[in-house]
């Protein structure tokens, strides 16, 4: 019998699009994101669709794609998930990471969504399924930006039903710490809340931020250090009694595995459009499981093949926690697939939830026109 997931063509499309409103994190403004959408074509017509974190230089990406690992699936059948990654990773002379492995996670995720629909079934049923019809999210995330942004910002959140939300912080820390004092209070203590300090201290400020976190009653603090720096990272986890949360910025299993073992962190964050997809988020996913740590999907400022993707995920996986569900507009997450999925427009305002999806692989189809309209124009030699 001839195999329906023999692989045809593997085609990058580089995506850009401009914001109305430009995001703010401690390491600047944003004004535009890009990723890279991937099309997995089979010898039977089937399609399966993955997305890229390239939130610069998509371009380079896709043209890495397509020339260095489209050839290493070329002929070979999709269902081979296992050993197509292995494939793809075996491309890098070096240690695991980088632009290659959030090319690799583009490329996963599309062969996952080729294995449902040649199932028919969702990818969180493929992955075993906790019999989740929703899961808990929280409004991502309020910018680090003047008081009246922050509250406008808030008021949002809360009318649209969130009832856990994080804010963005940074440099100095006195503004940091006056920042926590007003959201807690602005919206009292029925709400959670979770900080996402993106790199922004050393472990000294780190601690002095994270002390007014605990006495503001906040339930996580990301990212408060540089990705890598595990000694700081395991100093505030002996002086802070909060959860640290860290892992968007990782690309395997293997660079968060101490943390995680140890309990350093207390919600472990991957993102599958960076960590080598599905493949590698799961096994993420499942290490926190095995040390009763909390899984958080990173989201971010991807696309709406992330937001599928991770949603899969958080239905499937034993020690989820909560959704990353982003609250401002962009046109790669809102208008690029149907149906969307992972949005603050289909948030659920009575009980918090994003509704799983019960459509084969991950559940969405691709706008051509949106593909057309947000993709970056190259002049190929």
């Amino acid at each position: 019998m001839a195999d329906p997931l023999l692989i045809r063509e593997v085609v990058a499309h580089p995506l850009r699009a401009e914001l109305r409103t430009a995001q703010r994190t401690s390491q600047g403004d944003w004004p535009a994101f890009e990723i890279v959408v991937v099309e997995i074509r089979t010898e039977s017509g089937l399609t399966g669709i993955g997305e890229v974190l390239g939130r610069r230089g998509a371009v380079g990406y896709a043209r890495l794609i397509e020339t260095l690992l489209a050839p290493r699936l070329i002929g070979r059948s999709a269902h081979d998930r296992r050993g197509l990654w292995c494939a793809m990773r075996d491309a890098l002379s070096g240690r695991t990471g980088g632009v290659l492995m959030e090319c690799i996670a583009g490329v996963d995720i599309a062969l996952w969504d080729l294995a449902g629909h040649a199932a028919g079934q969702p990818v969180w049923r493929l992955l075993g399924g906790m019999g989740r019809a929703g899961v808990d999210a929280y409004a991502s995330s309020i910018n680090w930006a003047d008081d009246a942004r922050v509250e406008a910002e808030v008021a949002l959140a809360r009318a649209k039903g969130f009832r856990q939300i994080k804010v963005k912080i940074g440099a100095p820390v006195g503004a940091s710490i006056a920042r926590i004092r007003q959201v807690r209070r602005l919206v009292g203590d029925d709400v959670l809340l979770g900080v996402d300090a993106n790199w922004a201290f050393d472990a000294d400020d780190a601690l002095r931020v994270g002390k007014a976190l605990v006495d503001e009653g906040y339930w996580f603090y990301e990212e408060p250090l540089r990705p890598g720096d595990h000694a700081g990272y395991r100093r505030l986890a002996q002086h802070l009694p909060i959860r640290l949360a860290a892992g968007e910025s990782d690309f395997t299993a293997a660079d968060s595995a101490a943390l995680v073992a140890e309990h350093v962190l207390g919600l472990i964050q991957p993102d599958v459009a960076r960590s080598g997809g599905i493949t590698e988020a799961w096994r993420i996913a499942e290490h926190a499981a095995i040390h009763g740590v909390a899984y958080a999907p990173h989201v971010g400022w991807s696309g709406s093949v992330c937001a599928a993707a991770s949603l899969h995920l958080a239905a499937a996986a034993e020690a989820f926690r909560t959704f990353e569900c982003m609250v401002f507009d962009n046109p790669l997450r809102q208008a690029l697939t149907t149906p969307v999925l992972g949005d603050v427009t289909v948030l659920d305002a009575a009980t918090g939830q994003l509704a799983v999806p019960d459509a084969p692989g991950l559940g969405i189809r691709l706008d051509p026109e949106a593909l057309a309209r947000h993709r970056i124009r190259e002049d190929r030699p």
